[in-house]
């Protein structure tokens, strides 16, 4: 591992910390009824504690890129670091005094990279996209009582566990062969009259999607019925729209047109687990939230944001942590941290191209075409569906021994061949392919390690 910066960013921080509570009395340390901490012990147990997180994949290198994980930025470990000498809570003022207005500010950034910048809207921190996408939905129950939620095939299964733990009906659309949610499909529900909610995802988990949310709004205008974005995944490229094609470039520029939206920090916001973010348009939505009791927190009269949440005691750190690294890489077109996430874009970009430029015929990427976003998924050219599936656990294994790290998905087998094929429409098998998450900025500098460790792996494998 390369040298760890945090701790010198965090010895000056924190004497700096210690300076702002100078005027506070000394405290005994230790109280004469305890006893000194044991250096010795502690030391030993972290050691062990380090030794035990060795066994792990290496997330944090650019040759691990198999699943969503993405290193924080070592502002966002320092900061969250240094917030845990308070530990302040962010379910009211009281708690958390300079870190809830920080997660109020840091929170009316990320509503401005959607558009909502300069309006009123609703939005909290949450400690995972799944809380959010539940306050989310929760709220579209309290507005449509009883009606349909629906969201496509690809889209994420917490939307259907959501629904079921609100005891809300839900249904699923199919996906065309770009994994995105059928627009004639969505119609055909939509005519029922019995749908509440529509679920957009803004890049699938699977192959990172986009929905075509501009056509779904214009679609709204005529069936009536609330739009919640889970742009957990791809919310975050609403900043590089010159790096995506059409449709995903219409798709995100139609988001500040949505009711509710969800994106989660701790995947390309370089935030640590776990901080997740919802935002509603409509800050009336607040009213749902409010409750009393004895132990309410009096020394605000503003909202505090435990009045907005689902979720009570929430890590006050988490919102230090964000507001330090947007303080540090703004969310704006054209910055550091859009140039960051374009490097990862263009990384898949290059990796999709190589793939179906293979003299051999090895591997055969989506039929319909690159990726959306900066997730590649790629099938083994095989007889045989299973036989495919294989072979690609075979080189997902081989690509381990080589320290490259890849994941295996299941997708439609259809979606791999010629879209015209009206085979695709026929009963469909589903295919184990490979996948690739390019998401740090250094996987554009790394492609080429990446793809000779890659094909180094694939030889000796077909047949």
């Amino acid at each position: 591992m390369a040298q760890d910066p945090v701790p010198a960013l965090l010895a000056r921080a924190a004497e700096r910390l210690s300076e702002e509570f100078s005027f506070l009395p000394e405290v005994d340390s230790p109280a004469p009824h305890e006893a000194a901490p044991d250096l010795e012990r502690i030391t030993a147990v972290l050691e062990e504690t380090a030794h035990r997180l060795g066994d792990n994949y290496p997330y944090f290198h650019p040759l691990y890129a198999g699943q969503m994980l993405k290193p924080p930025h070592p502002v966002a470990r320092a900061a969250y670091a240094l917030a845990m000498t308070i530990n302040p809570n962010n379910h009211a003022r009281d708690g958390g005094r300079a870190s809830s207005v920080m997660e109020i500010e840091a929170v009316a950034e990320i509503a401005a990279m959607f558009g909502w910048e300069g309006t009123p809207f609703l939005g909290h921190l949450t400690s995972s996209g799944t809380v959010a996408n539940l306050a989310a939905l929760w709220v579209a129950g309290q507005l449509a009582p009883g009606k349909r939620i629906i969201a496509s095939e690809q889209a994420h299964y917490t939307h259907q566990r959501i629904s079921a733990v609100l005891k809300l009906p839900f249904g699923s659309v199919p996906a065309d062969a770009r994994g995105r949610m059928h627009l004639s499909a969505l119609e055909d529900q939509l005519r029922s009259g019995d749908v509440g909610t529509v679920v957009v995802t803004l890049g699938t988990t699977a192959i990172g999607a986009v929905d075509p949310l501009a056509e779904i709004v214009e679609l709204r205008q005529r069936y009536g019925f609330r739009i919640h974005v889970d742009a957990a995944y791809g919310g975050y490229f609403r900043l590089i729209p010159g790096s995506l094609a059409e449709p995903a470039r219409s798709a995100y520029a139609a988001i500040e047109g949505t009711d509710s939206i969800v994106v989660d920090p701790h995947k390309h916001g370089l935030q640590p687990y776990g901080c997740g973010c919802v935002l509603f348009r409509d800050p009336a939505v607040g009213r749902f939230y409010k409750h009393d009791s004895p132990y309410t927190y009096f020394t605000s009269s503003e909202l505090h944001l435990g009045e907005i949440s689902l979720e009570c005691s929430r890590a006050g750190a988490a919102a230090v942590a964000l507001w330090a690294t947007q303080r540090l890489l703004p969310l704006v077109p054209g910055g550091e941290f859009a140039r960051g996430l374009a490097g990862g874009r263009n990384a898949a970009l290059e990796l999709d191209r190589r793939l179906r430029a293979d003299q051999e015929g090895r591997f055969e990427p989506l039929a319909a075409g690159p990726p959306e976003l900066d997730i590649v998924v790629w099938k083994i050219a095989a007889g045989t569906p299973s036989q495919s599936s294989d072979r690609a656990r075979q080189i997902f294994a081989a690509c381990a021994a080589r320290n490259l790290h890849l994941a295996l998905v299941q997708l439609p087998e259809h979606w791999f061949r010629p879209v015209s094929d009206p085979a695709q429409d026929s009963a469909d098998r589903g295919v184990t392919c490979l996948r690739s998450v390019l998401m740090k900025p250094e996987h554009e500098r790394w492609l080429d390690r990446i793809w000779t460790a890659y094909t180094d792996a694939c030889q000796g494998i077909r047949g």
